[in-house]
């Protein structure tokens, strides 16, 4: 029995790993959780699940659930109570899914107390990838990848040699505004924005989606996960979201990974790892004669801008990929809000990114210095708009 500690029990990727949790009793508990704002649906999760510790946003979600609960719970709060969640005692695994770097230092507490990562928080590694691989490799901690993408490059070197390795190819959807001129992009709406055509996500990775950063920030996370240079690391608009990465070898050949656009597919991978379980037979199952075509092509780096400052942040390294996170967050928060357009997102990242003075090999302390000073300029910008 693997028992799991799941940071972002009420976000789309939280109520999947629920799912999965539910569909294997036998292999799987849900011992710790924490929540969003959301306190309405993890009421819901806390009866149904009966997790040991919880974690709560606020002090006042903390009192009302502790009065309302049985002892038999404990619940905590707050920065520390995600902590808390990430290194509880009982746990074998951890699942990061909270959004944004505030999974950075649960993530890193994990690894010091030698929990198995399932990693769906691809900020940690945007934002520390070198101090979290370090610590990972220094407690002989193993990060398995929880992004679709990742976890099929993951399952496409299974058994190969790394050395072995041309590059790797990410697939892209292109998100909600693929088939639009920047033109067209102008006067997108949120609604517009946030209808995409393959996946159910949360609200600030489908936005990420719409600009293609979220593709960027998995580029970045390859780089750490994968260990290679980013020159060996492709992007492949591929619409259809039923390859969902492939891994090339020098000697030609290419292994993808294919199946439904369903995350419960690598949550579960992540968990079962090294084995695979059975998934529920009402799942939809890939039937390629249905589906018929496959299309692929070449990003435009000058349609997807996001994409291009993404690969240029994670090539120069040090500050400026945790840099490109924050302004990424403050931005897509800003827009989500209705205080800046569409295309003013990538155009706020870019003037952040240009103003700033990376430096090299940061510590934690300077990368989360970094990250605030970030957010305050970008706040700046956008109330100027």
């Amino acid at each position: 029995m693997k028992k799991i500690s799941l940071l972002g029990a009420t976000g789309s990727i939280g109520q999947q790993t629920l799912d999965v949790i539910e569909q294997h009793p036998d292999q799987f508990e849900l011992v710790a959780m924490s929540l969003g704002d959301n306190s309405t649906l993890g009421r819901e999760i806390i009866h149904k699940f009966s997790p040991k510790l919880v974690s709560v946003k606020s002090k006042e979600t903390y009192e009302l659930f502790r009065n309302e609960f049985s002892s038999e719970i404990q619940f905590v709060y707050g920065d520390e109570g995600l902590i808390e969640v990430a290194t509880f005692d009982e746990a074998t695994i951890i699942l990061n899914s909270v959004v944004g770097s505030v999974g950075l230092l649960p993530t890193l507490k994990a690894i010091e107390a030698k929990k198995t990562i399932a990693l769906a928080n691809k900020e940690t590694l945007v934002t520390a990838g070198h101090i979290v691989m370090e610590a990972a490799k220094r407690n002989g901690v193993a990060i398995l990848p929880v992004d679709s993408e990742h976890s099929a490059i993951f399952q496409c070197l299974q058994g190969e040699k790394e050395k072995n390795v041309e590059k790797i190819i990410l697939t892209a959807s292109g998100g909600s505004f693929r088939d639009r001129t920047r033109e067209q992009l102008k006067d997108v709406s949120i609604k517009d924005a946030l209808n995409h055509p393959n996946w159910s996500m949360g609200a600030k990775i489908t936005i990420d989606s719409a600009t293609m950063m979220n593709k960027g920030l998995e580029v970045i996370e390859a780089h750490w996960l994968f260990n290679l240079p980013y020159d060996q690391i492709d992007v492949l608009l591929h619409k259809e979201s039923i390859i969902h990465s492939m891994v090339e070898f020098h000697d030609s050949s290419v292994i993808a990974q294919l199946g439904t656009p369903d995350m419960r597919v690598p949550i579960q991978y992540a968990f079962s790892y090294p084995d695979r379980l059975p998934m529920s037979a009402s799942k939809d199952r890939l039937r390629l004669w249905e589906i018929g075509k496959l299309h692929f092509s070449k990003p435009d780096f000058d349609r997807f801008r996001c994409l291009g400052l993404a690969f240029h942040a994670g090539k120069t390294g040090g500050t400026l990929p945790t840099v490109l996170n924050a302004a990424n967050e403050e931005a897509v928060a800003g827009f989500l809000s209705e205080k800046i357009s569409f295309l003013e997102i990538e155009e706020i990242i870019e003037d952040t990114l240009e103003k700033h003075d990376t430096i090299q090999n940061p510590s934690l302390d300077i990368i989360q210095q970094v990250d605030m000073e970030t957010r305050a300029v970008v706040r700046s910008l956008i109330q100027k708009k």
